[in-house]
């Protein structure tokens, strides 16, 4: 192999994909175009298989796996985090709160990019830190375009409704006012990766004070505009 790394298994097994990248192939086929000895490439698609890496169409030929599919949509969210800075930034400038972006994990959401007012007081939320899914703007962005099970499921002790979410759907934002902190006003829009599934939340807080009880009127453009940006990002990593 002209291009070995030393490990054999994994070049041979970057072998199979690579062939398979041409379209489905029966077992014969692929034999023919790695070169590599029948049980070799049955054994490996076979194990390629097991990890989702490669998949089986009607005909029972091999077919690259849905999972190929799944970690080129991390690594677009990969590139979301690294154009989240200027546009965070940009949004906190704009807005003067500070902003956010967020991640669904299970039943949590996690801050995984921040930009923080400059001077005065300082409302942003920590990158990294762990926040609740029943409360909060971010939190009915990621839970509102969910399948109508999960979302039913993530409305159970939450403080905002299914109507609430209904509206976050048409209208395509979010706000809260002391639904998650005491005093804290957020509004929170969404960021889209392939398929235009909802990925993230990008969102401004600040206290109830200086957001007033209607943060939307104040915000909503801006946020989503920057959301949108971020989505943009990805669509054309997608599409590159």
């Amino acid at each position: 192999m002209d291009n070995s790394s030393g490990v054999g298994v994994l070049d041979k097994a970057a072998i199979v994909l690579s062939a398979l990248e041409a379209g489905p192939a029966t077992l014969a086929q692929l034999v023919a175009s790695t070169h590599l000895a029948r049980p070799t490439a049955h054994r490996l698609a076979v194990a390629l298989e097991h990890h989702r890496l490669v998949s089986r169409d009607m005909q029972g030929r091999f077919v690259l796996g849905p999972r190929l599919g799944e970690l080129a949509a991390a690594a677009g969210e990969d590139r979301l985090l690294a154009a989240a800075g200027p546009v965070l930034g940009a949004l906190r400038d704009h807005t003067g709160e500070s902003a956010q972006l967020y991640r669904r994990q299970g039943d949590q959401r996690i801050c995984v990019a921040a930009a923080e007012k400059q001077m005065g007081l300082r409302d942003s939320i920590p990158v990294g830190a762990t926040l609740t899914m029943l409360a909060g703007s971010a939190a009915q962005i990621l839970l509102a375009w969910e399948e109508p099970d999960r979302l039913h499921r993530g409305l159970q002790g939450a403080k905002f409704t299914a109507t609430i979410l209904s509206g976050v759907r048409r209208r395509g934002w979010a706000q809260s006012v002391s639904e998650r902190e005491l005093g804290v006003a957020s509004v929170s829009a969404p960021v889209r990766g392939p398929s235009s599934r909802v990925i993230a939340a990008v969102s401004v807080s600040g206290p109830v004070e200086r957001m007033s009880r209607q943060p939307g009127r104040l915000h909503a453009a801006s946020v989503v505009a920057a959301a949108n940006r971020l989505s943009d990002v990805l669509k054309k990593a997608e599409e590159g």
